[in-house]
């Protein structure tokens, strides 16, 4: 898949799940940006040759400073972008996979994409608090 075609669809996922979660309609374009970022971010790192895991730990992060600058442009809680942001590095096929290897009974498999959704979620996580964190700091240094 090219490069346009991961823009404008991470750019579309992100918008419409803003939708879904009842962001302002002016907002949209905003949280599409973000996801879009993200998206980028990560698959820039995996073109690079970094694993899943730090390419999801920087997009997580990507995502939470974008939100938190909008969040601060547009007066507008930082949730609106972060949510619809963070949606496209969800790793919702791997835990289908996962699932669906349950149901056939090949459990070696399963729990080995259980545990690397697991890792990519938590990852997520840590990306998302890091980037708080590291801001918090940043403000109490400035005062």
């Amino acid at each position: 898949m090219d490069i346009f075609s991961q823009l404008v669809t991470s750019f579309v996922s992100s918008a419409l799940f803003g939708f879904i979660f009842n962001s302002p309609t002016r907002m949209l374009p905003q949280c599409g940006f973000v996801g879009m970022a993200g998206w980028i971010a990560y698959y820039a790192g995996i073109e690079l040759g970094q694993g899943v895991i730090p390419a999801t730990l920087i997009a997580a992060f990507l995502v939470t400073v974008i939100s938190q600058l909008f969040a601060k442009q547009y007066k507008t809680p930082i949730i609106v972008f972060s949510v619809a942001g963070i949606i496209p590095l969800v790793p919702g096929g791997i835990a289908y996979d996962a699932m669906r290897n349950v149901v056939e009974n090949q459990y070696d498999t399963a729990v080995q994409l259980a545990v690397k959704a697991f890792m990519i979620s938590g990852t997520i996580a840590i990306g998302l608090v890091l980037s708080e964190v590291v801001n918090q700091v940043i403000r109490k240094t400035i005062k």
